[in-house]
Parts: structure tokens; sequence; C-alpha cells
């Protein structure tokens, strides 16, 4: 091992959730692709030193369209399971408050080879997409994926216990940033941020009592 003690830099890891999908989620809708397309001008200039994206349609083509708005020759999206639609984490009834413990019951019915790869599939997004990285420079990287990781991970940074990924509700092409450094813990720098949509492209899919 070499007496240079590698330094650690800050990773700044900028999560998005698709763009709105069609009823079959073979793509996106118009809006979803508009949503896309705001979202790569939001993010023009940053600069990613990695995109990364889900293998599902959906997925992709949100990533395709903001590659093409960012338009500044820097890395193109690479498709990771790790980013992929899946359950992080089935919690048992008994580990939820009280209150709350109806929630554990709408993911009873998640088959168990389900439920196995969708943690082992988390552990890597953990081990992919997060904490300090090696070298001197901060990274700043792109995750396009879905509603469940974005809250998997946001629970992650908080320390919060492994079910809270529930009731957290990333909207389409919402936009969350995540800042990992070497001397504190986890800084989610923003969470949803939708100010690059239109009024009426912001919450689709969503019931009008969780609009704000």
């Amino acid at each position: 091992m070499s007496d240079t003690v590698r330094a650690t830099a800050d990773r700044y890891l900028y999560l998005v959730r698709h763009g709105e999908a069609t009823a079959d989620e073979s793509g996106l809708t118009d809006v979803g692709r508009e949503q896309a397309r705001a979202l790569g001008r939001r993010l023009r200039g940053v600069g990613f030193d990695a995109f990364r994206c889900g293998p599902l349609p959906r997925a992709v083509e949100t990533a395709r369209l903001v590659a093409a708005e960012l338009g500044d020759g820097g890395a193109a999206p690479e498709v990771s399971r790790a980013a992929g639609d899946y359950v992080p984490y089935v919690p048992e009834r008994a580990e939820l408050p009280a209150e709350h413990a109806a929630f554990a019951d709408r993911l009873a019915d998640v088959p168990a080879d389900e439920r196995r790869q969708g943690r082992e599939l988390a552990a890597r997004a953990l081990a992919e997409f997060t904490g300090p990285v090696p070298g001197p420079r901060p990274r700043r990287e792109l995750v396009v994926t879905h509603a469940f990781l974005v809250a998997h991970l946001v629970a992650v940074a908080h320390h919060a216990p492994p079910w809270r990924w529930m009731g957290l509700n990333p909207a389409n092409a919402g936009l969350t940033v995540i800042r990992y450094a070497a001397d504190r813990p986890a800084a989610v720098l923003c969470f949803n941020d939708l100010s690059h949509l239109p009024e009426e492209a912001r919450w689709t899919g969503f019931p009008p009592e969780l609009h704000v």
C-alpha cells in the first residue's frame, strides 16, 4: 500500500425520477418527454462526471432526453440495474409504529425472490452511488431512476429506519441532490425540486392532496 494517504472528496449525487410514463410503461408520454427536456435544461452546465440510469424504457428515454439537453459533451448515460425499479426493503408489520402498520400490508404480496433481489440491488445502489469519492476533486453524478430508490437513498442519508422510504413521494422529473463528504453526515441539499417544470407538468399522477 502506498505511503501516500489517498485524499477523499465530496460526491454530489443528483437523483431524478423518470418523466411521466405511458399506461403500459413502454416509454414516456408527451408531458413526460417535456419534463425530461426541462430537467436537462435545468442541469445544463453542471458538468457530470458520471451519468447512470435504470434499465427500464421510461428511465432510459428520460436519460436520453436529458443528455440531449445537457449538450456539454459530458458523460453519456450508462445503464445500471442498481438504478432500476424495485422495492428496496419490505418491513414486517411489527417494525412500524402502530399508527403506520397498515403500510406494511401494501407490500405483503411482494414475492420472496423479489424481496431478496430488492435488498441486493439496494445494497448495490448504496455501494455504487453514495459516499465520498477517492481523489482530490469533488464529483457530480446523475442517476435517473424510480421513486422507490430516490426515497430509499434519502432515508438512508438521514439514518432513518430502513422502512422509512415508505411515505416519501418523489414526483416525475423531480430533482433530489445529496452531498456526501468525508467529515460530516450526508446532507440532502434538496428533495423533489420541481421548479424547472411548468405548473401543469408538476405532480403528474399524484392526487390533488399531494400537490404543493
